[in-house]
């Protein structure tokens, strides 16, 4: 038997004036897996850009599109899920940013590596992605995202 639990799972239209739930959805799940107020707000911004990202650029603003977001609570810490219905992506085309560098773009993915412990996209059966987010318990977080 595993000692992983249902997910929790909220499915919204693809509108940016949704964000604030999914937000409050995440935070929500967060508290409920006991998480602390700091790895809460780095999952919340983690969550919440790649929300964003799955609006502007997979569905390129087609509201039709739903967005499947499932939280798991697992052993290593809390996983993720984000299912979309854009075109497939490859994470690893993504480059490595410098934060010093100003140029238009790439931060919610630069964000979402450096607050999460993995992040990985992979072709969902029948067509889109499926981002995967990781947050491992007490898992420190890059210096760079720290205040």
């Amino acid at each position: 038997m595993s000692n992983e639990s249902a997910p929790w799972a909220l499915t919204i239209p693809s509108e940016l004036r949704l964000l604030p739930l999914t937000r409050a959805f995440i935070e929500a799940v967060c508290h409920l897996t006991g998480m602390d107020d700091t790895a809460t707000h780095h999952v919340v911004l983690a969550v919440d850009e790649a929300t964003s990202n799955i609006i502007r650029h997979a569905h390129q603003g087609a509201s039709h599109h739903p967005i499947e977001i499932r939280c798991y609570v697992k052993e290593e810490g809390l996983q993720i899920l984000l299912y979309d219905r854009g075109e497939p992506f490859d994470l690893e085309a993504i480059p490595i940013l410098n934060p010093a560098e100003l140029r238009p773009g790439g931060r919610g993915v630069f964000l979402m590596r450096q607050l999460m412990d993995d992040i990985r996209v992979v072709p969902r059966p029948g067509g889109g992605n499926i981002l995967a987010l990781l947050k491992k318990k007490s898992s420190p977080v890059s210096p760079s995202c720290q205040n």
